[in-house]
């Protein structure tokens, strides 16, 4: 087995299946089960193919090329301006998301065993912890990624093994098509694995095929996991009710408060376990792939090397802002997903295409043989019509 193979399959997958696995439930919860079915579907084919058509462009550009450099080689100024002001809001949402989410799981987790901590010294505390493996680099990433991944992956099946002889069928009939629009955004958001590209192509030396099996595979597994995983709880957890969904949608605590009414539901102590461990690994290996993107990309844009003094400014400029947005306000875990929603599509669907069109047929920037993704001109235009209209949407449904 290729054990780099693996691990860029794994860091995909991690970025992916994250914070977006707790919350796709409790935000897909009003259209049910069957319709959220389909919006994963579509989200994964648009991500997949914008994260591939991110590997042509990036593939026209020396190493090391963040979405900055891909940009102005292929828009221009304005696209360079575009690329900067969607990334930091998107990845800056995202880490607030999951110091969020995590700092509010770890105070819960610490509370039961009888302390009491703060809970912003709670975002700290899981937002230093994390940091510092980032510090150190995508090769300090990617192997405590894989063991975080494999004890991810051991709980996750458990839990679905565990929780399937309390599905209700009954529970996962219903829910409303009209509300499935309210949660594209955060939908498409659990797919934002595309972000790291950059720093896979790195990673492998341009070793082309390889890059495309990661992606494929890294992108097909989360797939089937967010499905199987909304069955398993929108089977269990009612939509209605004080512990249901809907109502930890509207809560200011929902990772903690989603734990708690799966724990209540199941009442198996072995569930209460996995529950634990699956949810703060989710948080964490979203939270290295989503740093590690960013970090890679600030000092792309910032030219600044990741050694010494010039790691030190990255990081702070990666982790400093999204701190300072949680500890302001530490319930923001889903309204943070949704606004990255917002923003994940403006760089990681509607820009793929733009840079790719500008590349391809106004600059001529792809060298003969060099990776292309298939369909020419009509996929192009296909992915930025549903990039508009999923903006539109996320605009409509958040101010």
């Amino acid at each position: 087995m290729d054990t780099k193979l693996l691990g860029g399959i794994l860091l995909i997958m991690g970025t992916a299946i994250g914070g977006g696995m707790l919350a796709l439930p409790i935000a897909t919860s009003q259209a049910g089960f069957v319709h959220s079915s389909f919006l994963l579907f579509g989200c994964w084919a648009v991500m997949t193919l914008s994260a591939f058509l991110i590997l042509e462009v990036n593939l026209w550009l020396p190493a090391e090329s963040n979405m900055i450099s891909m940009a102005k080689a292929t828009i221009g100024g304005i696209g360079q301006i575009v690329a900067w002001l969607s990334t930091l809001l998107l990845f800056y949402s995202l880490l607030a998301a999951y110091m969020a989410g995590g700092g509010d799981f770890l105070r819960n987790l610490i509370q039961a065993i009888g302390i009491d901590i703060p809970e912003k010294a709670a975002v700290l505390l899981f937002a230093g912890l994390l940091a510092t493996v980032v510090y150190f680099g995508i090769r300090s990433v990617d192997y405590v990624n894989r063991g975080l991944m494999f004890t991810k992956f051991g709980a996750y099946i458990l839990l679905v093994i565990c929780i399937l002889p309390a599905v209700s069928i009954t529970k996962l009939a219903g829910g409303e098509f009209r509300y499935l629009t309210s949660s594209v955004t955060v939908a498409i958001t659990s797919f934002g694995f595309a972000n790291i590209i950059p720093s896979l192509r790195a990673y492998f030396h341009d070793d082309v095929v390889k890059l495309r099996k990661a992606i494929l595979i890294g992108s097909m597994i989360p797939l089937v996991c967010y499905i199987a995983w909304d069955l398993v709880i929108m089977g269990v957890i009612p939509r209605d009710g004080n512990n249901g969904l809907i109502a930890i949608l509207n809560s200011g605590h929902s990772t903690s408060d989603f734990v708690d009414s799966l724990i209540s539901y199941i009442g198996l102590n072995v569930v209460t376990v996995l529950t634990r461990i699956f949810t703060s690994v989710c948080l964490a290996t979203s939270f290295l792939g989503v740093s590690l993107g960013l970090s890679d990309f600030l000092a792309d844009g910032l030219q600044v090397a990741k050694k010494g003094k010039g790691n030190i400014i990255v990081c702070t400029a990666t982790f400093l802002p999204p701190l300072i947005i949680t500890l302001l306000d530490p319930g923001i875990f889903i309204s943070a997903l949704s606004y990255a929603g917002i923003y994940c599509v403006v760089l990681l669907v509607l820009m793929p295409a733009l840079m790719a069109w500008w590349g391809r047929y106004r600059k001529q920037l792809a060298q003969p043989g060099s990776y292309r993704l298939k369909g020419g001109k009509p996929v192009l235009i296909g992915l930025m019509i549903v990039a508009v209209l999923m903006i539109a949407q996320g605009l409509y449904e958040t101010l």
